[in-house]
């Protein structure tokens, strides 16, 4: 059983920067993939960035280059970098996680199998 806990989320106005952490805990397999989500309001829960244990990354298309993903303590620990925020990037942020797991994909949250609590992140204009 993987645990995990997302911290970093907050308030910024727009052009500015956050960083998101989510510590996991448990027993990953060889194959393992994390990943962040997130959902606004009457939309489904989209892929933000993920990564698995070879680092190979992939981001949704409207990240342009702005978030970078990564991990740290054997993959214990991701982290998401967000520059240039805008109004369109609040939402409440997921962690997540699915082991064994090699093809990290981002199309569907069903994919992954662990889940946080999630942090509320709100970019002002």
């Amino acid at each position: 059983l993987v645990q995990l806990v997302e911290s970093g989320g907050g308030s910024v106005r727009a052009g500015g920067s956050l960083r998101l952490s989510c510590e996991a805990s448990g027993h990953f397999y060889s194959g393992v993939c994390l990943a962040w989500f997130r959902q606004v309001p009457g939309k489904e829960r989209e892929g933000v960035a993920s990564i698995n244990r070879d680092g190979r990354t992939r981001y949704g298309d409207f990240v342009n280059n702005r978030f970078t993903i990564s991990t740290i303590n054997d993959m214990h620990t991701v982290i998401l970098d967000m520059n240039n925020l805008n109004p369109n990037d609040s939402g409440v942020y997921y962690c997540a996680a699915d082991t064994p797991c090699w093809a990290n994909r981002l199309e569907r949250s069903t994919d992954y199998h662990e889940w946080g609590q999630g942090t509320q992140v709100t970019v002002s204009s």
